[in-house]
């Protein structure tokens, strides 16, 4: 009987991109359904009623939610390719890079740099930086975060390699200078030019116009805020 694989993300979902770029690595074919998050469809209520978010994977009917839930879980389905390293410290390490990426590294850009001006945005990126600058530290020696090959981590950061960009050109700003982090700016260039991760981002005008929009919208409302 043949497996049924079925994921329910958005186009622009950097987290679901982990997703896809995970099931790619390991060749499972799968269907993709795209949500519009204005109106959820009823698949995607019934599957993830706890956060009514994507990305959220269907194996043989059984729905996984969260992007690193289902990462593990597919390195755990299906085994080829691993994801994640063997040794157990080294696993724990993985783990805590993934989610210092999200807690630390998005944040302080996204919700820090990004929607920021000002004397807010000079503050904001200090954090930025610092943040920044332990990626590049854990880089040394290594061409990308797992080794020689894309691993768990690469993908938990991946939203870094072509994300940034869209950011830098919008808010008209250099976030990931080569200077400062040549390894950091290195590992970008190696992950974005792979085959399977280029293949599957998303249109850059697109996202340039829907974190233009997001970012008008942010600094509107602090400026309305402050009056």
């Amino acid at each position: 009987m043949a497996e049924e694989v079925k994921l329910f993300r958005t186009w622009s979902s950097r987290f679901a991109l982990r997703i896809v770029w995970a099931l790619k690595i390991k060749g499972v074919e799968y269907e993709t359904i795209f949500e519009d998050l204005s109106d959820k469809s009823p698949s995607l209520l019934q599957y993830n009623p706890a956060h009514k978010k994507v990305p959220v994977l269907v194996h043989n009917g059984k729905p996984i939610a969260e992007s690193y839930v289902i990462l593990e879980y597919i390195d755990e389905t299906w085994k080829e390719t691993p994801l994640l390293p063997e040794d157990p410290y080294e696993r724990a390490m993985a783990r805590f890079w993934a989610k210092f990426g999200d807690d630390k590294v998005l944040t302080s850009i996204m919700w820090g740099v990004f929607i920021k001006e000002g004397k807010e945005q000079e503050e904001a990126m200090v954090e930025a930086m610092k943040n920044l600058w332990l990626l590049e530290e854990e880089l040394r020696g290594k061409k990308f975060f797992g080794g020689e090959r894309i691993g768990f981590v690469d993908l938990a950061l991946g939203w870094l390699a072509n994300l940034i960009s869209i950011l830098e050109d919008v808010a008209g700003l250099k976030i990931v200078d080569e200077d400062k982090f040549p390894l950091l700016s290195a590992w970008m260039k190696d992950f974005a030019d792979s085959p399977i991760i280029k293949d599957n981002w998303p249109p850059r005008d697109k996202m340039i116009a829907k974190f233009q929009a997001l970012r008008d919208a942010k600094l509107a409302a602090a400026a309305s805020s402050s009056k």
